[in-house]
């Protein structure tokens, strides 16, 4: 039954506008977490690129100069050769692509699990569902956040450019999107988009699946109640998993986003994620996957937290029923 205008204009807006104010609520949450957690984010990213085989093939030296170093030698290398507010190179772009990225997944999967899937009539919401919800989510918040998340993962190199005496390819945030685009036209702003849509369908089968599993089963199996005990041990769960899936799939999505490029848009070191994985498992081994495992788990997990404790709260605080 339609609710008549008059009575809907005086309806608040988390329940006129239900997708909307998910959406808004969810990038605001991901603002808050993304600001916390931004420099483990920009150490992970420079751990992966450290020892690249590929770069031999182009004569380039930096593979032989750059030293393997572990997370904190390597935040604290930035530190002391870029400056402290360096540790937050590349955080717009960033912010941009989780007020999208964040948007689009949870809207995703709350409409697949209220509407599209359904819950059975004690509440309960098969794993299985959960972790197609949950992959589905991610491709589609990750396609639509693709060209933020370019942006991101190039301008975060920029400091190591710099002290390789390379010239500086961008001048900020909007000189990155300009010169991406015209060198490499619409189709270079989605550079990359496979191996990231890959990693956010594991991320996010690791995220919100583990997150929306946990919590219900311990609001349903055990004597605690919706509240932020369970929201923190639900987020740490999320947290681990997330990062032991999409730790390889990121290595390779960050390869492939800031490789160089020719005029056409097409990478210079790879022909696909297969071949960036082929290649990197050859020259590097195995564990080369996991490079920046650690800063990616220690980020991902406090990132989970304040996530989702922001966003319970602020969904109560707005009117909107719990997650």
């Amino acid at each position: 039954m339609s609710v008549p205008e008059d009575e809907e204009r005086l309806l608040p807006l988390a329940q006129r506008w239900p997708r909307a104010s998910k959406f808004l609520l969810s990038g605001c949450a991901a603002t808050v977490a993304e600001l916390a957690t931004f420099p483990l984010d920009l150490t992970k990213t420079r751990l992966q690129m450290q020892g690249e085989a590929a770069l031999a093939r182009l004569g380039d030296s930096a593979r032989e100069s750059a030293p393997y170093r572990g997370m904190v030698r390597t935040a604290l290398g930035i530190v002391q050769e870029e400056g402290f507010l360096k540790l937050w190179q590349g955080v717009t772009p960033a912010i941009y692509r989780h007020v999208v990225y964040s948007g689009g997944r949870m809207v995703t999967y709350e409409h697949l699990r209220e509407v599209v899937f359904g819950k059975s009539e004690d509440k309960h919401y098969p794993l299985w569902k959960s972790v197609i919800g949950g992959m589905m989510a991610g491709v589609v918040g990750q396609f639509l956040a693709n060209p933020t998340d370019l942006v991101k993962v190039q301008m975060q190199m920029e400091g190591k450019r710099k002290l390789e005496g390379k010239p500086l390819r961008f001048r900020g945030v909007h000189h990155a999107f300009a010169k991406i685009l015209s060198e490499g036209g619409i189709r270079g702003l989605w550079a990359g988009w496979v191996p990231n849509i890959q990693r956010a369908a594991l991320v996010n089968m690791g995220d919100l699946t583990t997150y929306d599993t946990v919590k219900h089963y311990l609001v349903l199996n055990t004597p605690l109640e919706d509240n932020i005990t369970t929201h923190g041990l639900s987020s740490l769960c999320s947290g681990l998993v997330a990062s032991i899936l999409g730790t390889p799939a990121d290595v390779i999505k960050s390869r492939i986003m800031n490789q160089p490029r020719d005029k056409q848009g097409r990478g210079l070191l790879y022909k696909s994620s297969t071949d960036c994985l082929i290649q990197a498992v050859q020259g590097e081994g195995f564990m080369s996957l996991y490079k920046g495992f650690l800063p990616s788990w220690l980020r991902m997990t406090p990132w989970s937290l304040v996530f989702w404790l922001t966003y319970e709260k602020i969904r109560e605080m707005s009117g909107v029923s719990p997650f």
